[in-house]
């Protein structure tokens, strides 16, 4: 009995062994799946407008890398997302990609539901299922695999773009996730969130709201429940491992993003959410603490969008009396300081900023602005040249050095940096001609030649 037990046991090793070699073989390369991530970014973002706004981008950044650090094998770098838009999604792309709509965010009302999500869907990025999943239907090219990808993923007005095709439709169901793919998903999610110090029971709390929205919504069936198979299945499963489950102690880095998350959450409400429901919803908490901090914020926002600058202040120095060393305040004052022509006044705050966050590129920039505008170009100058030491450095850095040392009588300094500038821009003809400007200006400073003859080298390559 003894040996037919080993010869069982060996031979199930054997089959799982090839089973995992043959799985293995069958993904798309790293290579093969940069290039679709690419193409899926292309495809995504003609159809869907990703939020630009700073402090929104740097947090679902500093939270997603931070949940990304319990992967064990990091395929390649990842960059979250969040699209500016109403309905209930959350994806994975190829490559690291990962999305979540601004709907999404409304509806949540805590740090771990959030964590939950994106850690789910790292699963999927480490797990690599989109990548197996489109070697099996490498029948078409990149560029029309992204594009129904994003389709599929995205739903909406993507799918109906780009999900049309008698090839999109004949591939469509092999590429969807299966129900082991999310359970899968589903434990690996919930050893990320529980190992970053966060509540896995925050998956269980999104998914009522997700199953929720499709019972109370418009009819519509959320995008997320259209690629996430299984949800009451799902759920079932993730109770089963919350029994037992003991809340680790929460490590300093868990702590900062959940202070944080009220702040984000407003962010996202006040730029992208329906302006009057988002009113209603922070004149609630204001009734409940005038001087609530994040509805104040959430208002001057509202109002900042809608050109109400003074009424806007009024609601940002509330907001800042209650959190006086956050960041994203701060940088509101500052904008809307600058608007309203009160640059003095935008300098003295963003000096503050400056002084908390040293290295805050947003903050640097707008000060720099400030300054510039008030004609005081040497300090103006050198936190633009500080910026250019901090990628990415935004073309308009470049472009206001130029019209600095312009000023300045710096022409040399001008020429070069308004070449660097159109070049970025990719217009080959004024970078062309800055930078022979300032080969002709330039004397005997031997460096900065050699910068410029790199620059007029590197041009050629265009």
């Amino acid at each position: 009995m003894r040996i037919k037990n080993i010869i069982i046991l060996l031979t199930a090793l054997f089959i799982i062994g090839t089973s995992l070699v043959e799985s293995l073989g069958s993904y798309l390369s790293p290579e093969e799946e940069t290039e679709l991530g690419r193409r899926f970014l292309i495809s995504i973002t003609s159809h869907y407008e990703p939020s630009d706004y700073p402090y929104i981008v740097e947090y679902i950044n500093d939270l997603g890398k931070y949940l990304g650090h319990q992967i064990e094998v990091p395929y390649f770098p990842l960059n979250f997302y969040v699209i500016k838009e109403s309905g209930l999604n959350a994806f994975a792309a190829p490559a690291g990609h990962v999305f979540i709509f601004s709907g999404m965010i409304r509806v949540m009302d805590n740090l771990d539901e959030l964590a939950s999500i994106l850690a789910h869907e790292l699963a999927h990025v480490s797990a690599r299922h989109l990548a197996s999943r489109v070697e099996r239907s490498k029948k078409i090219g990149m560029a029309t695999m992204a594009g129904i990808l994003a389709g599929i993923l995205a739903g909406g007005k993507a799918a109906g773009a780009l999900v049309t095709s008698s090839i999109a439709a004949g591939i469509q169901a092999e590429l969807g996730y299966s129900r082991e793919d999310e359970s899968q998903a589903d434990q690996l999610g919930f050893k990320y969130t529980h190992r970053s110090g966060f509540n896995p029971n925050g998956m269980i709390t999104v998914l009522k709201k997700i199953q929720r929205e499709r019972w109370y919504g418009k009819g519509e069936i959320p995008p997320y429940l259209l690629t996430h198979p299984g949800t009451p299945e799902r759920m079932a499963n993730i109770e089963g491992m919350l029994v037992g489950y003991q809340k680790m102690p929460e490590p300093d880095r868990t702590k900062g993003l959940r202070s944080k998350f009220p702040i984000f959450r407003t962010m996202v409400m006040a730029l992208y959410h329906d302006k009057e429901d988002a009113t209603r919803e922070f004149k609630k908490s204001l009734h409940a603490d005038t001087e609530s901090a994040v509805a104040n914020y959430g208002l001057g926002l509202i109002m900042q969008r809608e050109g109400l600058v003074d009424d806007a202040l009024n609601h940002f120095k509330i907001a800042l009396r209650k959190k006086p060393d956050s960041i994203p305040i701060m940088y509101a004052m500052g904008q809307a300081y600058h608007t309203s022509g009160q640059y003095e006044n935008s300098i003295s705050i963003l000096n503050e900023a400056l002084r908390l966050s040293p290295k805050d590129k947003e903050i640097m920039y707008l000060l720099a602005q400030s300054l510039q505008t008030l004609e005081r170009y040497d300090q103006a100058s050198k936190i633009y040249e500080r910026l250019t030491f901090l990628p990415p450095v935004k073309h308009r850095v470049y472009y206001n050095l130029g019209l600095i040392y312009g000023r300045q009588g710096k022409l040399v300094m001008a020429h070069y940096n308004l070449g660097i500038y159109f070049t970025k821009l990719r217009r080959r003809e004024k970078a062309l001609f800055h930078f022979k400007k300032a080969k002709g200006l330039v004397g005997s400073d031997a460096a900065l030649r050699k910068k410029i003859d790199k620059a007029l080298t590197d041009l050629k390559g265009f």
